[in-house]
């Protein structure tokens, strides 16, 4: 089988990884050890300095997206020749006339247009049209896709789910001297409605008086909630207030620390398109509690708690026994040891070079 000519959209590897940067650098490498996928990397930037042989289309991406948005011009053959395939890694993928691929992460600000502004909101209209005009989807969970699907019925949608991110080997010492010695609960991802940290806020409030050393750790860059979320800690009072922890975004090294040494990983979201924080604390060991909406009961498997995410005495109650039923933190302990092994990166473009030979298939 010939190797296929794939233009792989790199965008995200630019500037601070978030959790699709690290998804498509995952996807990536797995890709790029095959023998029948052949990557040629672009990059829709005015700006950015891409590296060697990195096509860059060079047009500001934000007034791409409004021409995207609106029509199929400017079209990006001139950029993108001799390809088989081009993949859009991030809900954006170019107007050309060789098959074309999308990958969607999650449907949170496709079903709330209301929260999604500016370049997310362009990303989304994108999407729409590219859809519309034919571009195939990548989903990366089976919840993800049957979303896309309930959204844009005539899409031709396929899930290849990612695999496990290796975690950065922790600092000996505590980054962050307020963590040491004392048993915490760890939420990390931004602080965004979607993450529902009030809820966990509240659920903490609920069990905190039992536990007189326990913190709650909020590790995360600010986002749309982080008023609420405030409001939520203030109003657990003085004495509970103080035990409730913001670190803002933090490094690699500090994220596997915290990982490593927190008492159970609490992930009550809203919605989730896949969730690498459950992956990443049953590598480290640590029991997981967190929601039963969008990818989560998928990823998590029988290796976490899970509750409806608006139910706060639930919520409270599962943290309650991870963290002190010590069958229960054995058995999810032992589940993640399971669990997270299945999720490969090379299963995972194995899948991706399967879809890619499918598409040149039918376009012929």
């Amino acid at each position: 089988m010939d190797a296929v000519r794939v233009g792989f959209d790199t965008g995200p590897l630019h500037g601070p990884l978030s959790g699709v940067g690290y998804s498509v650098d995952g996807l990536r490498s797995a890709l790029a050890r095959r023998s029948d996928v052949t990557l040629v990397d672009y990059l829709v930037s005015f700006r950015a300095a891409p590296g060697a042989g990195v096509r860059r289309l060079p047009l500001p991406a934000a007034l791409a997206h409004r021409c995207w948005a609106a029509s199929s011009h400017p079209r990006a053959e001139r950029w993108l020749r001799g390809l088989d395939v081009v993949h859009g890694t991030n809900y954006v993928v170019p107007p050309v006339r060789t098959p074309r691929l999308v990958t969607v992460h999650d449907c949170w600000f496709l079903r709330r247009p209301e929260l999604a502004v500016g370049d997310v909101a362009r990303a989304g209209r994108v999407l729409r049209r590219a859809i519309d005009g034919g571009a195939a989807v990548h989903a990366v969970s089976h919840a993800t896709a049957a979303e896309v699907r309930d959204l844009f019925p005539h899409a031709a949608v396929t899930v290849a789910s990612w695999g496990t991110l290796t975690l950065a080997s922790p600092p000996e010492q505590a980054p962050i001297p307020e963590f040491a010695g004392r048993p915490f609960v760890l939420a990390i991802g931004t602080l965004e409605r979607r993450k529902n940290l009030p809820t966990l806020v509240r659920a903490f409030g609920a069990i905190a008086h039992q536990h007189p050393d326990l913190q709650l750790v909020l590790a995360g860059s600010d986002g749309d909630d982080r008023p609420i979320i405030d409001a939520a800690v203030d109003a657990l009072g003085p004495t509970l207030a103080h035990r409730v922890l913001f670190t803002g975004r933090v490094s690699d090294d500090v994220r596997s620390w915290l990982l490593h040494h927190a008492a159970v990983l609490a992930y009550p979201s809203l919605d989730e398109g896949f969730g690498f924080p459950l992956l990443d604390a049953m590598q480290a060991r640590v029991p997981v509690v967190a929601s039963n909406a969008g990818s989560i009961p998928e990823v998590a498997g029988d290796a976490a708690l899970l509750s409806p995410p608006d139910d706060v005495d639930a919520l409270a109650t599962n943290l309650q026994r991870a963290l002190v039923d010590s069958a229960t933190r054995l058995r999810l302990v032992e589940a993640g040891d399971r669990r997270w092994p299945t999720f490969s990166w090379d299963r995972c473009a194995e899948e991706m070079a399967a879809l890619y030979h499918t598409l040149v298939v039918g376009a012929r």
